[in-house]
């Protein structure tokens, strides 16, 4: 199996795991706000959940940045 598909599977399989640990974390959240993009703004969401899932969608793209220091 080459490197790209086990980096792919894991990272996959670990923010799948983090996910589902928000869901169960924000179960009793009473704090809510609204995120504003450019045109419209979401419903209240709680705050947990954003914070949670900017840094899932982080970490997802974390995984993708190659960092090759082999200068021959």
């Amino acid at each position: 199996m080459s490197f790209f598909i086990k980096k792919l599977f894991f990272s996959s399989i670990f923010n799948s795991c983090l996910f589902v640990l928000l869901f169960i974390g924000i179960q009793n959240s009473s704090n809510k706000q609204k995120v504003n993009f450019l045109i419209n703004e979401t419903i209240e969401l709680p705050i947990s959940f954003i914070v949670g899932s900017s840094f899932i969608l982080g970490s997802i793209l974390g995984n993708f940045i190659v960092f090759d220091f082999n200068n021959e």
